[in-house]
């Protein structure tokens, strides 16, 4: 039966690779001998683990360890047997495994998909208005444009989604910008045919002196006394600007000259 000497062995355990997950650990023959003759002559080692709940103590038989938890502390201890039954142990060895690391893959979140959009301009386009906000903080380009030159607020007045749009206009998207044709994003909100987004982009002081365009609103139906956030109609605006040939056309499509601003003049009297 073997006895205990409590005479630590020469070569005690050694660390190897620390991850996350694993650790390795190696020793060598204390003795540096080569093994001869039958095995029961042979000087054994063998590596315990100990329980962190018991604080006991079992033989395991690898030198890498594997499916440990991050941060934690493992203790081992190195048993050498000789043939004489006699025993040593190594002062116990304590190794924490090291913290686990996540690894954020970069993503572009204005690639294009194979239609030649972004992720903006296809969220603003469905109206997904929740998705856009997503988009436009993690740092989505709102002036990005397709191959024609359409960006996200024209495809959002086009499909005539007024959250979308007005949440757009909040971020810094402007009414001016043109696509490879010309066209506006009222322009595009007149060829869908969106009435409350036409009248939005009308409030939102889009018409900025467009015969043409407010020919085309005109057409599909706009109030052409509608009020913009200040309380001015078109024809105030266009009074105030000296255009002329819209003022004519606001008159000829119905536009009230008698309507008063806020401080209760008719604006219309300053030309007529």
């Amino acid at each position: 039966m073997s006895h205990l000497n409590k005479k630590y062995p020469e070569l005690p355990l050694v660390i190897g690779k620390v991850s996350h997950h694993s650790i390795e650990l190696s020793w060598m023959n204390a003795e540096n001998k080569p093994r001869n003759g039958p095995p029961e002559r042979w000087t054994r080692f063998s590596v315990e683990q100990m329980d962190p709940k018991t604080h006991t103590y079992s033989t395991v038989y690898m030198s890498v360890f594997s499916g440990l938890e991050p941060s934690t502390s493992y203790g081992f201890r190195l048993r050498v047997t000789r043939a004489s039954g006699e025993c040593s142990l190594s002062p116990v060895l304590s190794v924490f495994t090291t913290r686990e690391i996540f690894y954020l893959q970069t993503v572009d979140v204005d690639v294009y998909d194979k239609m030649g959009f972004s992720p903006l301009m296809v969220a603003a386009q469905k109206g997904f208005t929740s998705l856009v906000d997503i988009l436009v903080k993690h740092g989505a380009d709102i002036n990005k444009k397709d191959s024609t030159g359409k960006e996200s607020l024209m495809q959002a007045c086009f499909a005539g989604h007024l959250d979308t749009v007005k949440y757009l206009r909040n971020c810094g998207s402007t009414c001016e910008s043109q696509d490879t044709d010309g066209c506006t994003p009222l322009h595009w909100a007149v060829d869908g045919v969106h009435l409350p987004v036409i009248t939005y982009m009308i409030q939102d002081g889009s018409i900025s002196g467009n015969a043409a365009v407010a020919s085309i609103l005109l057409q599909a139906g706009a109030d052409v006394n509608v009020r913009d956030k200040a309380g001015k109609t078109p024809l105030m605006v266009a009074v105030l600007n000296n255009h002329v040939e819209l003022v004519k056309l606001l008159l000829y499509g119905g536009a009230d000259h008698h309507m008063k601003n806020e401080y209760g003049a008719e604006r219309i009297n300053i030309i007529l």
